[in-house]
């Protein structure tokens, strides 16, 4: 296991899943509440959960091949 390569597919993964959750969040704050607030405890959820998922799931994958 590349150690080097797990952190770098977290950190881009975490990244972009931050992203979308604020992006996602503050919309949703807006349409339904009428209020531009950014829920940031949920968007760390997501965003560490899947960092921390989704690039498990991609190295488990690679070592089947």
């Amino acid at each position: 296991m590349n150690i080097k390569k797990l952190l770098v597919d977290f950190v881009i993964v975490f990244a972009i899943s931050l992203i979308i959750s604020v992006i996602v969040t503050l919309l949703w704050n807006l349409i339904v509440h009428g209020a531009s607030t950014i829920d940031w405890k949920t968007s760390f959820r997501f965003a560490i959960l899947f960092g921390i998922i989704l690039p498990w799931i991609e190295t488990r994958r690679s070592k089947q091949k």
